[in-house]
Formats: C-alpha cells, sequence, structure tokens
C-alpha cells in the first residue's frame, strides 16, 4: 500500500463512494479485512511526518484521561481543565488552542504515555467506529492518510 502524492485531493472527491460504502457494507466481511488492512495502511504512513490530528483537532478528553493527564503533569484536575480545555457543542472537553498544546518537536506527544484514549484509538480504523460513525469515518479520511488508505482499500472493488 503506498500514499498517493495528491491523496487529500482523491479523498475529497471519493467522499460519496466512501459514503455509499458505509451506508451500505456488510459489516462482518468489513470487520474481518480491518485488521490487515488497517496494518498495512499503517505501515504506508509515518504519523510523526504528518501530524494532521494534532495540528487540525481534538480528542475528546473524558473524566479517566483528565485525571491521568493532569497527574502526569502534577497539576491539579481544575487547573488543567481551565489551561487545557474547553467544553465544545456536545458537552465534551476538548482543547482551546491548535494544534494541541502537547504537539511537541518533530511531531512528537508531550503526554504520549499518558494521552487520550481517543488519540489512543485514532484513526478508529481497526474497530467497529468506522462503520457505527459513518461522519467520524468521512471526516477522519479527509486529513488522515491512514484512514484515506483504509478507505480506498475498502471500496476498490465498488
Amino acid at each position: 500500500m503506498q500514499l498517493p502524492d495528491n491523496w487529500e485531493k482523491t479523498a475529497s472527491e471519493h467522499q460519496k463512494k466512501y459514503k455509499h460504502f458505509l451506508q451500505r457494507a456488510n459489516k462482518n466481511k468489513v470487520l474481518q479485512q480491518l485488521p490487515e488492512v488497517h496494518e498495512a495502511a499503517v505501515a504506508a504512513v509515518d504519523c510523526l511526518q504528518c501530524a494532521n490530528c494534532c495540528k487540525n483537532y481534538s480528542p475528546r478528553f473524558k473524566t479517566p484521561d483528565i485525571k491521568r493527564i493532569s497527574k502526569y503533569l502534577r497539576l491539579k484536575e481544575s487547573v488543567f481543565i481551565d489551561t487545557y480545555l474547553q467544553l465544545d457543542t456536545e458537552g465534551d472537553y476538548v482543547v482551546k488552542t491548535k494544534p494541541c498544546p502537547f504537539l511537541g518537536s518533530g511531531n512528537y506527544c508531550t503526554v504520549y504515555d499518558v494521552r487520550p484514549s481517543d488519540c489512543q484509538r485514532f484513526p478508529y480504523t481497526d474497530e467497529d467506529v468506522l462503520l457505527k460513525r459513518p461522519q467520524l469515518t468521512l471526516k477522519n479520511s479527509s486529513f488522515c492518510p491512514i484512514s484515506f488508505l483504509v478507505m480506498e482499500k475498502l471500496t476498490a472493488t465498488i
């Protein structure tokens, strides 16, 4: 699997195809394919060269994430929240700034060992979220090269 130079343009052009696939996909068949397709996409992309997720979007910070990260940073939870987070329109805590305040030099995460569960699981291309949250999958495929490659592979036979 190789990432084409113009993948963002292709991803934009293929959004309707991806949406159609996600609406009609055989869940069991797709879930059987995901581990292999996900691993091939991850092997083809160096996240440290990209970091689009950290530069442009925020994970949700759930209560366990806040507790873990604030402890790691030796901050009171309230100070951590006041310093770094805000509530979004859905009532979830997200980072106040873009890029993520924890994105360090070389695109390394400064809280990697205790990062939010959303970051650990991103881009969800090895789990049923890919099918259960099609809008999220479509959004991710537009900025994440791993998501793009997975969707390209899954839709190659359409």
